[in-house]
């Protein structure tokens, strides 16, 4: 995302889907593609560590990147924006 501004208006359009879509608390599916490496494989699924999350990776037909679908119950639409930040924090990740 290009800067703060429209980051913030994402997560605040994204905030209010969620509170209209879903009753919480709700399974929730994180979707990220992430270049293959595994430590940064293994720094996403630490973030989802004790969650009860269930995560399936897919690595791309050259390898070059990996998927990682986690389906995970969360709180609130709070919950949910907090960890796509605490992931956005990772080198190369992309949030699908």
């Amino acid at each position: 995302m290009p800067d703060n501004k429209d980051t913030e208006a994402f997560y605040k359009r994204l905030k209010e889907e969620l509170l209209n879509t879903s009753l919480w608390p709700s399974a929730y599916l994180y979707k990220f593609i992430v270049p293959t490496a595994d430590d940064k494989i293994h720094q996403i699924e630490e973030m989802f560590n004790n969650m009860g999350a269930v995560i399936d990776t897919k690595t791309s037909s050259n390898g070059k990147y990996t998927s990682l679908s986690i389906h995970v119950k969360m709180e609130d639409p709070d919950a949910v924006i907090a960890k796509y930040k605490e992931v956005s924090t990772v080198e190369g990740v992309i949030s699908l």
